[in-house]
């Protein structure tokens, strides 16, 4: 297959709206069953499966399964931000109801773009970093020496880093149209806010909440406070 047959194949399948839903969702990094991918996606279970399978078969998801369900995931890192990427190119639809509103409002203020913070907190994260030079952006990101140690004093561990995917990269965020923090050292980065609770998953979306603990930590570590996250209007 020629190199534009790969790119038509691939835009084939996130091309259906339902799909495309479904690979959304799963931005979240997380498992779904195809019952919930099939709500998500305001389709049967039936229809969901289809999709499922095709989506399986052109290798953007994996599948396992688990006595009577199957579980869904994105593939693999490269997915989710390919998805996450085209999710940017466009006018986003306005909210039709006051719950669409507030959700945007929560995805655009904290969330996880598949697995590393994105929203006003992940952009904010990122400037903060830059500020105190724990990153340096001559001739693309990367993490100073003084970022491994202030990433060594968070008990997070750098050196864990597979080969399989960059290291550490920029990735222009969906809401904010400014870089947060991708690949390897994204991933670490969110998995400690997680782990230490400075944020949490009030419910299934993709959506984070900074938690009190959180806001001090944020303060004391990076000089970013409640102000900094707020959006306008």
């Amino acid at each position: 297959m020629t190199s534009a047959g790969v790119v038509a194949r691939v835009a084939g399948l996130l091309g259906d709206e339902s799909r495309a839903a479904m690979c959304l969702a799963m931005l979240d990094g997380g498992r779904w069953t195809v019952s919930e991918l099939a709500a998500e996606a305001h389709v049967s279970a039936a229809t969901a499966s289809e999709h499922v399978a095709r989506l399986a078969a052109g290798g953007l998801v994996a599948t396992e399964t688990e006595g009577r369900n199957k579980y869904v995931r994105l593939n693999d890192t490269r997915v989710g931000e390919l998805v996450e990427t085209l999710a940017s190119f466009g006018e986003q639809p306005a909210p039709t109801s006051l719950n669409a509103a507030r959700s945007r409002r929560r995805l655009a203020t904290a969330r996880t773009c598949y697995d590393h913070l994105a929203g006003r907190l992940g952009v904010a994260v990122h400037d903060a970093m830059v500020e105190q030079r724990l990153l340096s952006e001559r001739g693309g990101v990367a993490v100073t020496a003084r970022g491994r140690d202030w990433f060594a004093d968070l008990g997070a561990d750098l050196g864990a880093y597979a080969g399989n995917r960059a290291f550490v990269r920029d990735c222009l965020d969906l809401t904010e149209r400014r870089p947060h923090l991708a690949g390897h050292v994204g991933a670490v980065l969110c998995s400690t806010f997680l782990n230490q609770g400075w944020v949490r998953r009030p419910d299934r979306s993709r959506a984070l909440v900074v938690t009190p603990s959180g806001e001090r930590r944020l303060h004391d570590l990076l000089r970013i406070t409640p102000a900094d996250l707020a959006l306008a209007g």
